[in-house]
C-alpha cells in the first residue's frame, strides 16, 4: 500500500461538475492499493497518517498531527500510484491491486481513520475526479508499506 500525504489548505474534488467532498485545511491523501495487499497494511497506514507530525507548532516546527490541530483528511483512491515506467513510455499498473479488493481496502482504510478519531471525506472509488488542492508549504510524505 502506498500513501501520498499532502498538508493542504482548502481541498475539494468533484464528480461530473457536481461537490462530492471538501475538506477546509488538513491532509490530501492519495492512496493506492498494491495486488496482495490486506487489512494489515490498511492498519498501519491508518495509523501513520493519523499520527503524522507535519504540521507547525508554535516555534514554527513541524510537531503536530492532523488531529493536533483540527484538520480533516480527503482520502482519494489513486491506483496510478503503482503505475511502472520503468520499461518504455506507457506505465504498467500490473502491480496495483484489482478494482473489488482495492475498493474494499480504501474504504476499510477510510473506517479505520475513522475510529482512531479521523475526519474523513471520500472521493469516488474508479471515478474521473477533479481535485482542487491549494498545498501548504508545500508538504509531502510518501508513505508505502
Amino acid at each position: 500500500m502506498k500513501a501520498v500525504i499532502q498538508r493542504v489548505r482548502h481541498t475539494s474534488l468533484k464528480v461530473d461538475g457536481k461537490l462530492v467532498s471538501e475538506i477546509p485545511f488538513g491532509l490530501a491523501v492519495y492512496l493506492g492499493v498494491k495486488c496482495g495487499d490486506t487489512e494489515m497494511q490498511a492498519d498501519a497506514v491508518a495509523k501513520k497518517i493519523s499520527k503524522l507530525r507535519i504540521f507547525e507548532d508554535s516555534d514554527g516546527k513541524m510537531n503536530l498531527s492532523v488531529a493536533d490541530v483540527g484538520g480533516e483528511i480527503l482520502l482519494i483512491s489513486q491506483f496510478t500510484l503503482y503505475g511502472d515506467c520503468s520499461h518504455g513510455n506507457r506505465p504498467s499498473f500490473i502491480e496495483a491491486e484489482r478494482p473489488e479488493a482495492a475498493n474494499s481496502l480504501y474504504l476499510y482504510t477510510s473506517e479505520q481513520l475513522r475510529s482512531l478519531g479521523m475526519t474523513v471525506k471520500t472521493g469516488v472509488f474508479g471515478a474521473d475526479m477533479k481535485i482542487e488542492q491549494f498545498n501548504d508549504g508545500p508538504v509531502t510524505i510518501i508513505y508505502e508499506i
